[in-house]
């Protein structure tokens, strides 16, 4: 773990590009099946697998293809099941509630 941290964008994308080759060929598909269910170019899959970097939107169309959504799902958060708005409206009617008004007595000025 301490060695992930210390790793540089570009071993980064070097680890990825073999880990996409390695389930490319685990599951039997050639870089031009591959490309062709991801519907991007050959030459976009192997400058991912070679690791020269690729756009977020390949990276997510490749995984998806090879049912690896759980690396993306590691980056997006499912969706709060409380909406932290609306524990702001309520706290907000909650102290407003426990709020008492002061009114003027009519024989002041």
């Amino acid at each position: 773990m301490e060695y992930e941290l210390s790793m540089t964008t570009a071993e980064w994308e070097k680890r990825l590009g073999v880990e996409v080759r390695r389930l490319r060929v685990t599951r039997g598909l050639t870089q031009v099946d591959l490309a062709q269910r991801a519907n991007v170019s050959i030459s976009t899959i192997r400058y991912l697998e070679a690791g020269r970097g690729s756009s977020l939107a390949t990276l997510i169309r490749v995984a998806k293809v090879l049912d690896r959504t759980a690396w993306l799902a590691s980056f997006a958060p499912s969706e709060p099941s409380v909406s932290p708005m609306e524990l702001l409206r309520e706290s907000r009617r909650t102290s407003g509630a426990e709020r008492s008004r002061v009114r003027k007595r009519a024989d002041t000025p």
